[in-house]
């Protein structure tokens, strides 16, 4: 007989034997513990792989009115007097949301000394991944149509967008978001200085002209614009490419605004490169 106290190995190693054939092979405490935090704890922050390190919180986008949006706005447009003073301009503006969503600014493309200027809505996903306007299959359909009548991206016109910063799941903007961002966009024109201004697709189109109409009574036909400048240029709103993707059926009428803008050019003398 085992006497208080004393320990009888022999029970314990059957009891341990039966544990282990029925796949029992670890004790677990009366109290918890996490390994991994135990672990984490014994090593310096440097010596962490990059996923276990601690993540900055994601940048929150400040809660700033539309009205005080907008007059923060032409203050900073109208001080820069460069295309790279307005692109830093865009960097530290703040009243947009759209930029804390967003990957990339995406400023402008092609040759800034042109005479035809193009304005569009805002960046897609690969806008967005690479910076730059009009790269994705939509821009790729734009490039193919102008080059069509003679115009390349390289040579003969300026692209940019009302919105500089990508919507998310590339929604449509708001009127909220395309206000806060139009100053920057009417100093872009003065910068740029074009003599014809094309506003593919309906947003461009509203958001310069005004009015209640949509992209399909206002497409087409030349206008009067007036730059925050005062310079005085012709401007026409055309279908944006993304929406002849989906509506193929509206190619020819396309067609018929690229021919009138082809025409309206040669008249004035600008160069056009083995138009159709």
């Amino acid at each position: 007989m085992l006497r208080k106290g004393m320990i009888d190995h022999t029970k314990i190693k059957t009891l341990v034997s039966i544990f282990k054939d029925a796949g029992v092979d670890e004790v677990i405490s009366p109290t918890t513990h996490s390994r991994f935090q135990e672990i984490e704890e014994t090593l310096p922050l440097e010596s962490l792989p990059p996923q276990q390190k601690v993540l900055k919180e994601p940048p929150v986008a400040p809660l700033v009115s539309p009205k005080v949006a907008s007059s923060s706005a032409q203050v900073s447009a109208k001080s820069a007097q460069t295309l790279e003073e307005l692109r830093t301009s865009l960097l530290s503006f703040g009243g947009c949301s759209l930029k804390y969503t967003a990957t990339n600014l995406v400023f402008g493309d092609g040759n800034s000394k042109a005479r035809l200027m193009l304005i569009g809505e805002a960046p897609g996903a690969d806008e967005d991944r690479q910076g730059l306007p009009f790269v994705g299959q939509s821009g790729q359909l734009l490039d193919r149509m102008f080059a069509a009548i003679g115009l390349t991206r390289q040579e003969s016109f300026y692209i940019s967008n009302i919105i500089p910063w990508r919507p998310p799941g590339n929604r449509q903007p708001t009127p909220a978001e395309a206000d806060a961002c139009l100053p920057f966009v009417r100093r872009h024109i003065d910068l740029i200085s074009p003599d014809f201004l094309i506003l593919v697709g309906g947003v461009a189109a509203k958001t310069l002209l005004g009015g209640r109409d949509g992209i399909m009574r206002v497409r087409g036909s030349w206008k009067d614009y007036t730059s925050e400048a005062g310079k005085k240029m012709k401007v026409m709103a055309i279908f944006h490419p993304a929406y002849l993707l989906r509506s193929p059926g509206q190619k020819r009428e396309a067609w018929l605004d690229l021919i009138r803008i082809k025409h309206t050019l040669l008249d004035a003398g600008v160069e056009l490169k083995n138009p159709l």
